[in-house]
């Protein structure tokens, strides 16, 4: 009994060790997200898309999250508050059919609708099942380095009719909208060896593009 006990708690001692303060730093882009013009299409009730952009520590909780209306595609626009680059992304729902299967990302679309998803995307992923939001998709750094526009479309769930969000986790760096700041992206061009502490769970046949 006291040997469970102690593997117990040696196991979550040590995920403590790994995932503190530095996590919660690099998922930090929430705060960078100008909230009051960010869009939810397809939400079943109104509002409810922007409440799964929240802090690293409420990632797991299930009180707030967002449900798609008459299908299982939702459709999220998301307008930064200066230039991000982005590096990956965290998506978590139920552990139930209802879990986004699908996504595509775009950059720099503002105010896309469903219409306009049929273009090509800049990246896309296919999803694992994630209800503790521990799987991250690491994003093609040299698209998305000079992002102050974000659309993120759920094309599919697992087989559920509605698609359910618990948490959208965007990891990154962010730096001050200035005019003359579009300079700096000709610098992403090729891979960038800081990115290496992507803690890789997920396999590469998750890449569709």
């Amino acid at each position: 009994m006291s040997g469970h006990g102690h593997g117990h708690s040696h196991s979550c001692g040590s995920e403590g060790q790994h995932e503190p303060a530095e996590r919660g730093v690099e998922f930090g882009l929430y705060q960078r997200i100008d909230l009051e013009r960010l869009q939810c299409l397809n939400e079943s009730r109104d509002g409810d898309g922007r409440l799964v952009f929240k802090p690293w520590d409420q990632r797991k909780l299930r009180d707030k999250y967002v449900e798609s209306d008459v299908d299982e595609e939702l459709l999220f626009n998301i307008p930064f508050t200066g230039s991000v680059k982005l590096k990956g992304i965290i998506i978590s729902g139920e552990n139930d059919d209802s879990h986004p299967a699908e996504i595509r990302l775009y950059k720099n679309i503002p105010q896309m609708s469903f219409d306009d998803t049929g273009r090509e995307p800049d990246q896309a992923f296919r999803l694992n099942r994630d209800p503790l939001a521990e799987l991250e998709y690491p994003t093609k750094i040299a698209r998305f380095s000079s992002v102050h526009h974000l659309s993120i479309h759920i094309s599919k769930n697992f087989g559920d009719e509605n698609t359910r969000v618990y948490y959208i986790g965007l990891r990154g760096e962010y730096s001050e909208a200035h005019r003359h700041e579009v300079t700096i992206c000709n610098y992403e061009a090729a891979a960038n060896p800081a990115d290496h502490k992507v803690e890789s769970i997920i396999p590469q046949t998750n890449f569709i593009s």
